[in-house]
């Protein structure tokens, strides 16, 4: 061999050698070291997790009735990880499917496009590898079209699944307290934290109302199994199951009868005052509470059918309910309407000027009117006279009212009213009104509740920054001797962060600055009746598992007390009686079987500039032994004597059963908490009329 090919054939040898090295190396590589994690990850590949979604829980009134279950019905879904494989991205067999079931294009389009950035609402918020329902309730016939023909229909599913039922009419009445459901995303599942909850990319998660605050325990939890599946992905043995835990179902303390019938009258007393020819009435809200805390009845006006949800809304549904067009149904007037409470706020001030040394049983001028700074306020009813406190309640005396808090004012610190910093140290009065619960959250159990307002130092403070040079920047557009609205701009430029004896005197009867939810004003009352107990409300009563045992007892929680005196609760109580028999409410319970059931109450009629008044109605019952509070507040419609009181009236006669109505709560009793037997059904406590259900 010549010496040329004996030093290729070394070079070649000593090549092979080293990829024979190299391969050798690889080997031991992937066996030793690394083998473990290859192990699991051809263990991934064979195994798959399946989950079986839970049954969630079920909302029930009071009796053990469903408002909120969960029904087994046809529903047609579209897998759009499917479709976008398709050459078209599946467009023509969207258009072919929404022939089949009676949808427009655009709206089967609004049905299933994701929820991106860019995207408006509604959109599919769920995870875009979940099919997406766009048809439930489908006819049998509809449904064995979409599974015999899956040439056309590749990416369609026909299933029955369970869905969320609303019981009518109770649910519609009570659309805002029940809340809705949507698929969970994926930043709500990375909030939530899916390893510890057992949140899963398919679950519906509550939005707003009970479905939200009580999520986890209607939710449940789902089910897993982790099964072997081959290489063509044929499952080949089931290697572990966790059945789903179906939700607790959640007792509430709605009456449904009268949880209508309040809405009912809520609705009758706008449509009234619109008939009249006053087309700026539209929202309105009424609460019936216990004087322990629980909320019997919740009516916010305009309300909506729930059911919306279901099956995907389309763009149209959406602005409904969302836009003000139509009045917002979406919001929940009790909570989070903000009103001047107008003169039903006089039981706070009444409350401070005893504690600030004025007598119970003085007597006080009520003249025509009063001037203060310089500014004249008038009484609503002339000149009055000389008066107790008792009826200067039972009147309305503002100028009794206003005097009070301009002294209470005086006698304040006076070198805190120029505020330049949010540490400003409340004023007298106001101590009053935050100790009755105005203000600050209630702490009901619902979500996305208002606090209201209560003008304190730091309130006008916060006021001030937001509007002076920002909001609607008073100093900018504000002129010494522009217009009238820039003259109002130049001085809550100049003077906007001082507290003034003329916001003293307008607060000192429920307005300037003043706002209050109609379920705060429902607690404060509820406070009055039942001697000094701040309750935080609750609606929800109990929590039973799946077996009808009781998980839990919900009881509304004593927040406070209120800083007054046994003796002037009672006094002020006394005062509201004469309101309904001699005073401003006379009129609205003119023949009110009051021998049978003594109401007392305050009305309020709320003058905000540019609208017409807030017409306020607050009462409670029976006077010696006050069992429920109820609570009606209608913007822009006018006095409180003309259109909240009468309205208040007829659900007084709902409770009851009186002047020909049926009695909702018989007796004024509140049936006991509904139970589950041997069969698996929830029935209603002994008493209670409504039938038992299966879960």
């Amino acid at each position: 061999m010549i010496p040329a090919s004996r030093r290729r054939l070394a070079v070649l040898y000593l090549v092979l050698a080293g990829l024979l090295l190299g391969l050798g190396a690889r080997v031991w590589y992937l066996q030793v070291p690394t083998h473990a994690s290859y192990v699991a990850l051809a263990n991934q590949d064979r195994v798959r997790n399946v989950i079986q979604p839970s049954v969630r829980g079920q909302i029930l009134d009071d009796t053990g009735a469903p408002m909120v279950d969960s029904q087994s019905s046809m529903v047609v879904s579209v897998n759009m990880a499917k479709l976008s494989q398709q050459p078209d991205g599946g467009a023509a067999e969207m258009k072919r499917l929404a022939g089949l079931l009676g949808i427009r294009d655009s709206v089967m389009t609004e049905k299933v496009r994701l929820c991106t950035a860019g995207v408006p609402q509604p959109c599919w918020p769920g995870s875009p590898y979940q099919p997406i329902p766009v048809a439930q309730d489908v006819p049998a016939k509809v449904a064995l079209q979409v599974l015999e023909s899956q040439r056309e229909f590749p990416g369609v599913t026909a299933e029955v699944q369970p869905i969320t039922h609303y019981a009518q009419p109770v649910s519609s009445a009570a659309a805002q307290v029940l809340g809705y459901l949507q698929p969970i995303t994926s930043q709500e599942v990375k909030n939530l934290g899916a390893p510890v909850t057992g949140i899963s990319s398919v679950d519906l998660v509550g939005q707003s109302g009970l479905e939200q605050q009580y999520d986890r325990q209607l939710r449940g939890q789902p089910g897993q199994q982790e099964v072997a599946v081959n290489a063509g992905g044929q499952v080949t043995q089931t290697i572990k199951r966790v059945k789903p835990r179906a939700g607790d179902d959640l007792v509430t303390s709605i009456n449904a009868q009268l949880q209508q019938d309040a809405e009912k009258v809520l609705t009758q007393a706008i449509l009234k005052t619109q008939a009249e020819g006053n087309a700026r009435a539209t929202t309105g809200a009424a609460v019936v509470m216990t004087t322990t805390g629980r909320i019997v009845a919740m009516a916010s006006y305009p309300t909506y059918d729930p059911s919306v949800w279901t099956g995907g809304i389309s763009a149209g549904e959406y602005r409904s309910l969302f836009g003000s067009s139509q009045g917002e149904p979406i919001l929940n007037r009790a909570t989070q309407g903000q009103y001047a409470p107008g003169s039903t706020w006089k039981v706070t001030t009444a409350a401070a000027a005893v504690a600030a040394g004025y007598s119970l049983y003085g007597s006080y001028d009520c003249p025509a009117s009063v001037n203060v700074g310089g500014r004249v306020f008038n009484n609503d009813f002339g000149d009055g006279g000389v008066m107790s406190l008792h009826q200067a309640l039972v009147l309305s005396c503002d100028t009794i009212f206003y005097n009070f808090g301009y002294d209470i004012w005086q006698g304040d610190d006076r070198k805190a009213d120029v505020v330049t910093s949010p540490h400003a140290p409340v004023q007298e009065m106001q101590k009053m009104e935050l100790a009755w619960g105005f203000g600050k959250d209630t702490g009901i159990d619902l979500p996305g509740q208002s606090p209201g307002s209560v003008p304190t130092r730091q309130w006008l403070y916060y006021f001030w920054k937001d509007n002076a040079h920002t909001g609607q920047d008073w100093c900018k557009y504000g002129r010494a001797n522009g217009s009238y609205v820039q003259q109002i701009d130049y001085d809550n430029c100049q003077t906007g962060n001082v507290w003034t004896p003329g916001q003293a005197v307008n607060a000192a009867i429920g307005q300037g600055y003043v706002s209050v939810t109609p379920v705060q004003l429902a607690r404060a009352y509820a406070a009055l009746a039942n001697g000094g107990r701040l309750y935080s409300p609750r609606i929800g009563e109990a929590l039973l598992g799946p077996d009808g045992s009781v998980v839990q007892k919900i009881n509304p929680p004593v927040a406070r007390r209120l800083p007054v005196s046994q003796t002037a609760l009672a006094y002020i109580r006394s005062a509201l009686a004469g309101v309904v028999t001699q005073g401003t409410a006379a009129g609205a319970f003119g023949g009110f079987p009051l021998s049978k059931v003594c109401v007392a109450g305050k009305t309020g009629t709320a003058q905000v500039a540019g609208n017409l008044a807030t017409s306020v109605f607050a009462s409670f019952a029976p006077c010696a032994n006050p069992k429920y509070v109820v609570v009606m507040m209608i913007p822009n419609s006018g006095y409180g004597a003309d259109v909240s009181a009468p309205a208040v009236r007829q659900i007084w006669d709902d409770i009851y059963g009186l002047e020909g109505h049926k009695a909702a709560l018989p007796g004024g009793t509140l049936p006991g908490l509904p139970h589950g037997n041997t069969a698996g059904q929830i029935v209603p406590a002994a008493g209670s009329s409504n039938g038992g259900r299966k879960k």
